[in-house]
This record gives structure tokens, C-alpha cells and sequence, in this order.
């Protein structure tokens, strides 16, 4: 078994690094103060061709493979997490379900420009009495002729704000069984009766624009259905597999830069006239922290090489995603305790890390929601 990195793959992990470390880092900070969104920083990873890292050429995209963008969600994660999440979402959940389930007309008309940097799409799922049971969703569409008209809501809804599209799900009947049929549409963000309300006040990422979106009678025509509007319910399912690797990887990210914060301070820091990287009590924190951020990244890379190669990667991803997010808040908790009380003020970043972090543990399912996944997938009785 080779773990090491193709040629390809070095040389975007190293061309991410280096931007990520001049040109978002340096401004993470003031990101998140000032609740801003980087709108400049997105236009500059466009231009590198960061926006469509796992997208073929022929729409717009780098050719790259799965391992490769989440290399680049890693990087830029470590150097910001609210640049990390909203660059995660805008791939994974923004354009990847356009490229895995949209026609070939819907490719050239949305995916180009947002693979190519051009724009941005979300994706609205989450509602208010729809979280963890995305099932449960109440927006519905009604076909009127050769268009469907929608009517909903949807919250904590990523990048919407700076986005050209959101995809959106809506029950539009029942089966024979009685059961909700759920389709995906393509809504432009500027479509009559698409309101985008003011942002949250958040813990953390504070920089990813995060909003509700209201419909009220917003018509799309039907070419604007998402693929085969029968599995809607299944596309966004697998849609979330996807996203559930990027959100590991934006968390080993933070989880990495606060380790490597911690081993800094540990090395500088003196107490009782020795360094307190020297006490075996940091020792041990800083070496479980090394062990479980390499156990993460190892997952992260299989449920990538498994997505790559068209193999079932669910419980892959959900264990990746658990285990890296819980992984990460414990490194920056163990972070912040080495830090002693200088790790709860703000002018050291530990803080910004920990509220960042955590936020990994709930997005796109949560913990629970994770164990749920791995003992379905394992064979657990259901009953």
C-alpha cells in the first residue's frame, strides 16, 4: 500500500500551503472580528483554480481527484476556518451535487462558472424543523404547467449571500407508500421571492456567511429540477457523504494548527526554569494529540481514495468526519490548557481555534448523527 502523494497532488498541497499562508492566514484574525466575509480571498483562489480542484476540465475545473481538494480544505482550514468552511461548502455542497446529478445543459450553465471561479452556489437542506431529520422537510413545489412553483424555508444556510445559485430541496408528492418524494432545484439567488435574511450571530467561523432563505412563490422552470427528480431524497444524501470528508479535513486543519500553536508555546514557554515542553504531563498532551491528527488524516485519505475509485464510502466518511471533528476540539481543548491562561485571551488565536472547531462536531450531522450512520452501515438492528 503507497501513502505517498502523486506528483499532482504535492505540488497543489504545496502551491495551497504557500497561498494559504500569505494570503489568508495574515487576515484570519480580522475575519473573524469583524464577522467579514473574504469575498477578495475567494476571487484569488478562483483565479489559482481552487474552486474546481475535483471537476474536469472540460467544465471548467482542474482535473483533480478527491484527495487532492481535500489537501486544499486542509490548508486552507489550518489558516482559517471560516475561509475553510465556506470554501468547503461552496465545493462540496455548492457545485459538486451540479456536477455528480445535473444534465449536460445544466453543467455548461452552472458548474463552469463556478468550477472556474467565476461564482458561487449553495446548497439549502437544513430547516427549521428539518436538522438531523433532513427528511422531515417541509418546503414543497408545486408543478404549474411547465414550472414549479416553491414555497419554504431554510436555515443555516452557507455562502447564500455571495452565491449566483442555491440548490434546494422540496417535497413535490408522496409514493405509493405514503412517503415524502423530495426533488432538488436549481434557484437563482436574485429569483422574485427569494429572500436572504440577515446572518447569524455565530461562536465561531464567523467570516462564512451563514443565513436563512424564505420562498414565497418563487417559480423556476422544470429544466431547473437537479437530475432525476424521483431521488432528490438520495442525492443529497450522497451529496453529504461528500461534504462529510471536506468537513474532516477542514477540521484536521484547525486540529493541526492548534497542535502545532501548542508545540511552539511548549518550546518557548519556561516554568520553574525549564521549558514545559519538558514536563511529562505536556508530553503526553502533545503526543496524543500528534497520535489522534494522524489517525484522522489516514481515515480522511481512505474515504477519499474510496470515493475516487467508486466505491461505497458512507460509513468511511462518517467515521472520518466524527473522528476528526471530536479529534480536532480535543487538540484545541489541549491546546488552550498548554497555554495556560494566555490561551483564553484573544490575542493568542487558540481561542478563535477552539469556537472554529467546534462547529465541525455539528455541521453537516452531527456526532450522533455520525454513530447513527457507522451502526446502520455495520448492521446494527434498526429496531
Amino acid at each position: 500500500m503507497d501513502f505517498s502523494l502523486t506528483k499532482e497532488q504535492r505540488m497543489i498541497q504545496e502551491m495551497v500551503r504557500d497561498f494559504a499562508e500569505k494570503e489568508i492566514a495574515p487576515k484570519a484574525e480580522a475575519i473573524d472580528k469583524e464577522e467579514r466575509f473574504p469575498d477578495e480571498i475567494f476571487k484569488k483562489m478562483g483565479d489559482l483554480g481552487l474552486m474546481g480542484i475535483p471537476f474536469p476540465e472540460e467544465y471548467g475545473g482542474s482535473g483533480g481527484d478527491t484527495l487532492s481538494y481535500i489537501l486544499a480544505v486542509e490548508e486552507i482550514g489550518k489558516a482559517c476556518g471560516s475561509t475553510g468552511l465556506s470554501y468547503a461548502a461552496a465545493v462540496s455542497l455548492g457545485a459538486s451535487p451540479i456536477y455528480h446529478f445535473g444534465t449536460e445543459a445544466q453543467k455548461q450553465e452552472h458548474l463552469v462558472p463556478l468550477a472556474s471561479g467565476q461564482s458561487l452556489a449553495s446548497f439549502g437542506l437544513t430547516e427549521p424543523n428539518a436538522g438531523s431529520d433532513a427528511g422531515g422537510t417541509r418546503t414543497k413545489a408545486v408543478k404549474q404547467g411547465d414550472k414549479y412553483v416553491i414555497n419554504g424555508e431554510k436555515c443555516w444556510i452557507t455562502n447564500a449571500s455571495y452565491a449566483r445559485t442555491v440548490t434546494v430541496t422540496a417535497v413535490t408528492g408522496e409514493d405509493e407508500r405514503g412517503r415524502k418524494k423530495i426533488s432538488a432545484f436549481i434557484v437563482p439567488t436574485d429569483a422574485p421571492g427569494l429572500t436572504i435574511r440577515a446572518e447569524y450571530e455565530k461562536m465561531g467561523v464567523k467570516g462564512s456567511n451563514t443565513t436563512e432563505l424564505i420562498l414565497e412563490d418563487v417559480e423556476v422552470p422544470e429544466e431547473n429540477i437537479l437530475g432525476d427528480p424521483e431521488k432528490g431524497f438520495h442525492q443529497f444524501l450522497y451529496t453529504l457523504d461528500g461534504g462529510r470528508i471536506s468537513i474532516a479535513a477542514l477540521a484536521l486543519g484547525i486540529g493541526r494548527a492548534a497542535y502545532e500553536a501548542a508545540l511552539h508555546y511548549s518550546q518557548e514557554r519556561k516554568q520553574f526554569g525549564k521549558n514545559i515542553g519538558s514536563f511529562q504531563a505536556i508530553q503526553f498532551k502533545l503526543s496524543d494529540m500528534a497520535m489522534e491528527l494522524e489517525l484522522a488524516k489516514n481515515m480522511i485519505v481512505k474515504a477519499a481514495w474510496l470515493k475516487d475509485n467508486n466505491k461505497p464510502f458512507k460509513k468511511e466518511a462518517a467515521m472520518a468526519k466524527l473522528f476528526a471533528s471530536e479529534a480536532a476540539t480535543r487538540a484545541c481543548n489541549q491546546s488552550l490548557q498548554i497555554h495556560g491562561g494566555y490561551g483564553y485571551m484573544r490575542e493568542y488565536k487558540i481561542e478563535r481555534f477552539l469556537r472554529d472547531a467546534k462547529l465541525m462536531e455539528i455541521g453537516e450531522g452531527t456526532s450522533e448523527i455520525q454513530r447513527l450512520v457507522i451502526a446502520r452501515e455495520i448492521g446494527c438492528p434498526s429496531k
